[in-house]
């Protein structure tokens, strides 16, 4: 899925726009542009400890729904390939790190919230993360020649909690139109 998805073909990218609009966005389509997303939990325990057990034991799971979802292209991966539990963001071994790139908006909401393990999980996230008051979710537009990092993941989360949403960085259910920022020549 990779070589296809950064620096394979070029090929028409679907892009929805705010989700909760009223009516889709017809006729916009993107080229080589994908839809990157980062969630972050602050974990209420360590991973390795009971408390986390659940959580744990459904990653594997949950990911391999995800990759074949439509609209899948990538996920950030441990070497195990389970999950991305050794990654770590802003070097803060409390926060749980998941990154992953969509073909667009309308793929990863109805995956996230029509996925019924994963749904499952969001509704009972109250037993394994803790609430913060900062953005914890970021999404942004990318080309699909480069697979994120988490360099990129860590600017964009820092960009959308100094200085709200915008078109460089934008919260999952506000997606800003590709065209904000990949304006046409």
């Amino acid at each position: 899925m990779i070589a296809a998805s950064f620096g394979g073909p070029q090929r028409p990218v679907e892009v929805s726009g705010d989700l909760r609009a009223e009516k889709p966005r017809d006729g916009f389509v993107a080229w080589g542009v994908l839809l990157a997303q980062l969630n972050v939990g602050k974990m209420m325990a360590p991973i390795d400890s009971p408390a986390m057990a659940q959580f744990v034991a459904r990653i594997a799971d949950v990911n391999r729904q995800a990759e074949s979802a439509p609209g899948f292209v990538w996920r950030l991966q441990d070497e195990e390939g389970e999950g991305a539990l050794d990654q770590r963001i802003f070097n803060d071994d409390t926060l749980l790190v998941n990154m992953s790139v969509w073909r667009d908006a309308a793929s990863l909401f109805d995956f996230v919230y029509r996925n019924p393990q994963h749904r499952e999980a969001l509704q009972q996230r109250r037993q394994w993360f803790s609430v913060v008051a900062e953005p914890m979710v970021v999404c942004w537009w990318t080309p699909d020649t480069h697979m994120p990092t988490i360099r990129d993941a860590e600017e964009r989360l820092t960009h959308i909690r100094e200085n709200g949403p915008s078109a460089r960085a934008f919260p999952f259910r506000r997606v800003v139109p590709v065209e904000y920022q990949f304006p046409e020549p």
